[in-house]
């Protein structure tokens, strides 16, 4: 057994009932074009290699590629591509629509998330194992002390479904933590690509002040008369807005962009 990098966060997925699970939630079809992201040990390789009949694999870790290649040899096409998840071009191997699937690594798993969100326009689906604090934000409704910038930019961009938890003995070596399955489903963009940059730069200024109200918080974007006309409370704080508030106050700014202080 490959000994596990802390560097890298590395806790190998090792029970096979939950492997089982997890495969039966993800339903790999021959000729789908799945994508697994830090494929560790093979764990979830193998069967899902077995039902799709092919699969792209993304390894930082060189020293598990040989092992890779060895346990999946003959069992269908593996092509494993040592590169970094959190820089790689998802895009370029999109003939089809990605599926993509894996145990993500805990200390770069919002940023990741984030990278995959930016591509996922060439995305079918993703099945990830993550921290359960993390897919609870992701899951999260408004108003609620675990609703912030990974709520609202998630749930903007895709359909979220919390499926189960996973225990730490289900990996060596075990985490700390608690981990949830979670799926997400991208959906099309609804605005312009301007208009989601922006929209994603009031959300990230909101939050990064999230104990201020949004006149103090936006206030170099948008005056308190231009929230109002968004139909938003000035007084309201970051985490009471809907993804629908955030895109009127987006609208909004760009109305009025340059009438306020930059």
């Amino acid at each position: 057994m490959h000994r596990p990098d802390k560097r890298l966060g590395q806790h190998f997925l090792v029970d096979t009932r939950v492997v089982q699970q997890i495969v039966a939630a993800i339903r790999p079809q021959p000729d789908q074009h799945l994508v697994e992201i830090g494929p560790g040990q093979g764990a979830l390789t193998l069967p899902l290699l077995q039902a799709a009949g092919a699969l792209h694999a993304i390894e930082l870790d060189a020293n598990l590629i040989p092992y890779l290649q060895t346990q999946c040899a003959n069992q269908g096409r593996l092509q494993v591509h040592h590169a970094d998840a959190l820089y790689f071009a998802y895009h370029q191997l999109a003939s089809h629509p990605l599926r993509l699937a894996g145990n993500l690594p805990y200390n770069i798993s919002t940023p990741l998330i984030f990278h995959l969100l930016s591509q996922r326009q060439v995305i079918q689906d993703m099945h990830f194992m993550l921290q359960q604090e993390v897919v609870a934000r992701m899951a999260a409704r408004p108003g609620s002390r675990t609703y912030g910038r990974l709520s609202v930019m998630v749930q903007d961009a895709c359909q979220v479904e919390v499926l189960f938890d996973i225990h730490p003995a289900a990996f060596h070596p075990p985490p700390r933590v608690m981990s949830s399955f979670v799926r997400l489903i991208p959906e099309p963009a609804k605005y312009p690509a301007g208009h989601q940059q922006v929209f994603g730069q009031i959300v990230a200024q909101a939050f990064t002040q999230r104990r201020k109200t949004l006149r103090n918080s936006l206030k170099s974007r948008l005056t308190a008369e231009h929230i109002r006309q968004a139909g938003v409370t000035p007084q309201a704080r970051a985490e009471d807005l809907s993804t629908t508030e955030y895109h009127r106050l987006t609208e909004q700014y760009l109305l009025n962009k340059g009438c306020c202080t930059p």
